[in-house]
């Protein structure tokens, strides 16, 4: 199957926190997304890999997205090892996405910056001819994302983003996704459990999403956006695309 774009996280939630009003973006112009969650979160300090598997799987419908899985690689102990590149080649491969989103080079938790090394890693594999590959026990062809871009997680990036996606008029269907997530955030009207407070879960967590997404509307005049990073240089065939 070919997609549009992929986005490749360490858990689930972080696509959703990260980069859905640019998903909504795609899948309101038809555009085929799929999510890809390396862990399953069982570190979390609330809630269960079963309920947050429901609960993603509810946040992507949110979003327009149908297809949603899971590598199950270790929470909280993602390795640069050839087997874990190769299970993101065999993702990359399977999906044939176009776009690639990514987690950033520099992060607060261990596992995003350990995404970033697999993805560019796996990336750059998947295209090679000699590389070999399985699914389902039929070898899989070449295939490299035309371009990779790494979304926004709690740390800003080391350097200037290098675009902003308005999302103004997906902005909701961004924060219901995020509230799809109830376990894991201030949500006392729909979860309520004796299990520890978290960085995510503080009442303020999400007003702090907000306010950054209507910082990066700031920067380019509109009232939400999402900031982006690409892993290669961006260019365009003409300036007229800004006329």
């Amino acid at each position: 199957m070919s997609v549009d774009a992929m986005v490749l996280s360490a858990h689930p939630d972080d696509a959703e926190l990260s980069c859905a009003g640019t998903v909504k973006n795609l899948t309101n112009e038809g555009r085929t997304v799929v999510f890809v969650d390396c862990t399953a979160g069982e570190l979390g300090s609330r809630g269960t890999p079963e309920l947050r598997e429901k609960e993603a799987i509810a946040a992507a419908k949110i979003l327009g997205v149908e297809h949603r899985v899971c590598l199950h690689l270790p929470d909280g102990n993602i390795m640069h090892t050839n087997e874990n590149i190769l299970a993101v080649v065999v993702a990359l491969r399977a999906w044939k996405p176009k776009l690639l989103l990514i987690p950033p080079p520099v992060e607060r938790h261990p596992d995003h910056e350990a995404v970033n090394r697999l993805a560019r890693a796996a990336a750059f594999l998947a295209g090679l001819t000699k590389f070999e590959s399985h699914r389902n026990g039929a070898a899989q062809q070449p295939h490299r994302p035309d371009r990779m871009l790494c979304f926004q997680q709690q740390y800003d990036f080391p350097r200037s983003p290098d675009l902003y996606v308005d999302i103004t008029n997906s902005f909701d269907a961004k924060m219901a996704s995020v509230r799809a997530f109830s376990s894991q955030f201030h949500m006392p009207e729909s979860y309520v459990s004796d299990e520890p407070a978290t960085f995510i879960s503080r009442p303020e967590f999400l007003q702090e999403i907000e306010a950054r997404a209507l910082y990066q509307g700031s920067r380019i005049g509109v009232r939400y956006a999402e900031a982006f990073m690409s892993v290669e240089p961006l260019g365009v065939s003409s300036l007229s695309v800004f006329l």
